[in-house]
């Protein structure tokens, strides 16, 4: 089986929708307990394009969308420009072939393109595979939140993981008009 990482596509959203669903239904990747609609992603798929951040999907040999992953802003403030926050799912049948590891590839590559100098992962301290990916892709452990989630009646903690994308970079010139 060969595998191929690309744009989504609107005519993608319905699957990008139900890998979510999943994700929110069973499992701790995502913190949010209800199900969305279509009209949920396409908002989160037109807010993505607006900010000029990527979507990307991985689809197999008959464009099956297999996974998606994406980034954001991590924080709403100035100085925080250069750092995203990203997610990557996978399928649930699909999970432990790697394509986690060729999502998360290609997203480096997007955030190092579009000049962002961090890149944060959140990820629920008991996910080891998602923990081990990201290590195996160059990010470090950063900090330990215990207990500042709660799903499926327990308490949740976060590990925080970070890559930098482009190590010693200077911070950009500051403007002063």
């Amino acid at each position: 089986m060969t595998y191929d990482i690309r744009d989504a596509r609107h005519a993608d959203l319905p699957a990008i929708r139900d890998i979510y669903n999943d994700a929110v239904l069973s499992t701790t990747a995502i913190w949010n307990e209800q199900a969305v609609d279509l009209g949920n992603r396409q908002a989160w798929f037109s807010a993505r394009q607006s900010q000029g951040y990527p979507v990307l999907v991985v689809v197999d040999d008959e464009d099956n969308v297999l996974g998606y992953a994406s980034f954001g802003d991590w924080r709403p403030f100035d100085g925080f420009r250069h750092t995203v926050e990203h997610s990557v799912y996978v399928r649930d049948d699909q999970r432990g072939n790697g394509l986690g590891s060729l999502l998360i590839t290609a997203l480096i590559e997007r955030a190092r393109a579009c000049g962002k100098h961090v890149m944060v992962a959140a990820i629920e301290s008991a996910n080891a595979a998602s923990i081990r990916l990201h290590e195996r892709a160059g990010f470090i452990t950063t900090g330990q939140m215990p207990q500042v989630g709660t799903k499926f009646g327990r308490w949740l903690d976060l590990t925080f993981m970070q890559l930098i994308l482009n190590p010693g970079a200077l911070p950009p010139a500051v403007d002063k008009e």
